[in-house]
């Protein structure tokens, strides 16, 4: 192939949003969105505009990258909106290269966090050109120079150029659609950052007559066209009708033809007649693509490089629901729908990871962390879904002498001075280590710990009631190292329902004398399930399903009204931060359901006899 000129796309930049969760980006893709004049009435857009999924809208942090371009003095800016948590951090990192720069949001008052460090290093990495946007600061507790000052560091820390080291700095309140270069001068709009963007990152350098190459980075589906490839047009040109040859990941090349070609524009897609180099394109007519494939001019079937996802920390168990209730909330519930179901994730979830166990209708499930997991819970229980699953364990890796290695992240707490005794005794007996301790001066301190990833496992939870709420928590993933040990146990005994049928207040009152009940009357219930937690080690089993014995003699009306404490509801990641090993979760689009592993009292108890017969033959 003969060496061909590069010329430059001016009327075109593409550019990444990346933050920590919570710091603002989706809220100033909003501003930039309504102040592109893409809405009749921007007014009525709403915010949030780009979490279209019904999770992101009820948990406020955005799970999935999603695309979107607006047009500013006649060139076309197309945006990249990426998650801020760590756990969806493969997300960002099978978009970032579609981008030639990148937006850094760092809150005003929080600072650069773990999950900001992660993502500006795959950005400075690939060579993005960074702008960094000190968001809300209009918080009372902003502290914006020393923010400005940490962010320099963390350049300095992560910088793989000394072109890096030269951002642009501007200041914003996203929600209010405002910006600035000077936390004392902010504009009542976006126009300086826009500005910035045309001035800072650059246009893409293309190759408009080489053989076509492009690399699928996302999915989409419609009814209509079928699956649609998302990707960033490497080199060459493309036009609808074009065969292609489809590069998978084992090299072989299949040739499909181009259904439709469309491109980005506000918040949806339109049918273009050709597709240049840089520009983001969706392509249909690839039944069998996936993310990472390549799609490249027939006569040179040239793969481009794999995208680097980091490896899972966190596995549980997918199971068919075995208990009493099997079958009558789910539309799917049988071993072939649910590995169907798991293996049809991985094709867009590039985090995930699906294996069969020794046992056919159980899947092996790993994620980057409890968020990433409870998700993909979440949305299969919605989807119609009926499944059990095991708590969650940490991925250790064997090294080759021998030794045992652990995930390590980590973790940093926010928290306000009196209680930086609880957050140490917390984290202390989670085998966690201080690494930093910083005080604002005005009353909160940050505390910096690197913690086993199997310390994480139920924290937040314990965190937000030892201090009464007032402790924020972020970790990232640090390293592995070697088995530290194990951690002490932090949960007691659990109260187990003897037998089957309708939770009564009798039967639930004399529960709450032995502990705090998860149910209210009237739950159905079986034996063997989980209603509620004893304050002693062990398990205790109840009838909460018994009757008050009815008499002729007249009661007090104190004995005939039963008072009952309302019941302690479990959110679905507090539920599998509750299990134990010999328990599960049953989940069906109704209900969450924690049972025993051996539903029957003689079964549990044999198991162990069981048990402890082998540990003393060990001994």
């Amino acid at each position: 192939m003969t060496d061909i000129a590069l010329a430059t796309r001016a009327d075109l930049r593409n550019i990444a949003i990346i933050a920590h969760v919570d710091h603002g980006k989706t809220s100033l893709v909003d501003g930039l969105l309504k102040q592109s004049n893409i809405f009749r009435d921007a007014d009525a857009a709403g915010e949030l505009i780009l979490d279209s999924n019904d999770l992101e809208r009820e948990r406020g942090i955005t799970i999935l990258a999603k695309n979107t371009a607006i047009m500013y003095r006649g060139i076309k800016i197309n945006v990249i909106d990426t998650p801020g948590h760590a756990d969806f951090g493969g997300e960002v990192e099978r978009v970032l290269d579609m981008a030639d720069g990148c937006l850094l949001l760092v809150d005003a008052a929080e600072g650069p966090m773990p999950q900001t460090r992660t993502v500006l290093s795959r950005a400075l990495e690939l060579g993005l050109r960074p702008i960094v946007v000190i968001n809300k600061i209009d918080r009372s507790n902003a502290r914006i120079d020393d923010v400005l000052e940490l962010v320099n560091d963390l350049f300095l820390d992560l910088a793989v150029e000394p072109e890096q080291l030269e951002f642009p700095v501007l200041y914003a309140i996203a929600r209010d659609g405002k910006a600035g270069f000077s936390p004392d001068d902010l504009q009542p709009h976006l126009q300086g950052l826009l500005d910035t963007i045309l001035d800072v990152v650059p246009a893409p350098v293309v190759d408009d007559d080489a053989p076509f190459q492009m690399r699928v980075t996302s999915l989409d589906y419609d009814a209509h066209r079928g699956r649609i490839a998302i990707g960033r047009i490497h080199r060459g040109t493309v036009t609808p009708g074009a065969v292609l040859a489809q590069v998978g990941d084992d090299g072989v090349a299949d040739r499909q033809r181009v259904s439709s070609l469309m491109t980005f524009e506000g918040l949806g897609r339109r049918e273009i007649e050709t597709g240049r180099a840089g520009e983001l394109v969706a392509v249909t007519g690839f039944p069998d693509v996936k993310i990472g494939h390549t799609l490249t001019h027939p006569e040179h079937p040239e793969p481009m490089s794999k995208i680097h996802i980091d490896e899972p920390t966190l596995k549980l168990t997918f199971g068919v629901s075995t208990s009493p209730f099997a079958g009558q909330d789910g539309q799917y519930s049988t071993s072939r729908q649910l590995g169907e179901r798991l293996y049809r994730e991985l094709e867009t979830n590039l985090s995930l990871r699906v294996a069969p166990t020794d046992q056919p209708d159980v899947f092996a499930v790993s994620g980057r962390g409890e968020l990433h997991l409870s998700i993909l819970i979440e949305t299969m229980r919605r989807e119609g879904y009926e499944f059990q699953v095991s708590r969650p364990e940490v991925i250790t890796r064997t090294r080759d002498d021998g030794t045992v290695s652990e995930p390590v992240e980590e973790l940093t707490v926010d928290t306000p001075e009196p209680f930086v005794g609880t957050v140490s005794e917390l984290t202390g007996s989670r085998k966690a280590r201080m690494l930093d301790m910083i005080n604002d001066g005005r009353g909160s301190v940050r505390l910096v710990y690197a913690i086993p990833t199997r310390g994480l496992i139920g924290l937040r939870s314990a965190l937000l009631t030892a201090t009464k709420g007032n402790a924020t928590m972020s970790s990232r993933l640090l390293e592995f190292e070697p088995w530290m040990g194990p951690i002490q146990q932090t949960r007691s005994g659990a109260l187990v329902a003897s037998e089957a049928g309708q939770a009564l207040t009798n039967g639930l009152a004399n529960a709450q004398e032995r502990g705090i009940t998860f149910i209210g009357p009237g739950t159905e219930v079986y034996e063997g399930m989980i209603v509620g937690q004893n304050p002693r080690p062990d398990d205790l089993v109840v009838n909460v399903c018994k009757g008050k014995k009815l008499t002729n003699i007249r009661s007090s009306t104190s004995d005939i009204a039963v008072r009952l404490t309302p019941p302690t509801e479990l959110s679905l990641e507090q539920c599998l931060d509750f299990l134990q090993d010999d328990e599960l979760l049953e989940v069906t689009p109704k209900a969450f359901r924690l049972r025993k592993r051996l539903l029957s009292q003689d079964d549990r108890a044999k198991a162990r006899k069981r048990a402890q017969q082998a540990a003393m033959g060990r001994s």
